[in-house]
């Protein structure tokens, strides 16, 4: 399983790509994609929602189950991938880059620190 270095890390499965100006990229792991099977629907917020760490911001639905996803961190939506609605295997076949999910603005930057770094999730994985 991929798991990049650069990336942060929930319990929840989530990744987390630091951007400019306090920004964050959020989408789900190579492995939760993997668990989850073929992914057919993804509901995604509202740009302008506000999110509080560990609130259910949408829903991934796959042909084995549905599945919340969880803010990581407490900020406000500042974008979502429409492209991952339209065509939600993007989240199979590239969990990483064109399958991302929404984009938030941080109330606090460094709360990113908080998140796993990738060799603390690849441990987590492995139990």
């Amino acid at each position: 399983m991929s798991t990049p270095e650069e990336l942060r890390y929930t319990e929840e499965h989530e990744w987390v790509s630091v951007r400019d100006g306090g920004l964050v990229r959020v989408g789900i792991t190579e492995y939760a994609q993997d668990q989850l099977g073929d992914v057919v629907f993804v509901e995604l917020p509202e740009v302008g929602k506000q999110v509080g760490s560990g609130d259910a911001f949408g829903e991934v639905e796959s042909t084995k189950s549905v599945s919340e996803l969880f803010a990581p961190l407490d900020g406000e939506v500042v974008a979502v991938n429409d492209a991952v609605t339209e065509s939600p295997e993007l989240i199979n076949s590239d969990p990483y880059g064109e399958g991302w999910l929404i984009e938030l603005r941080l109330d606090d930057a460094s709360s990113v620190e908080s998140l796993l770094e990738a060799e603390a999730y690849q441990a987590l994985i492995k139990e």
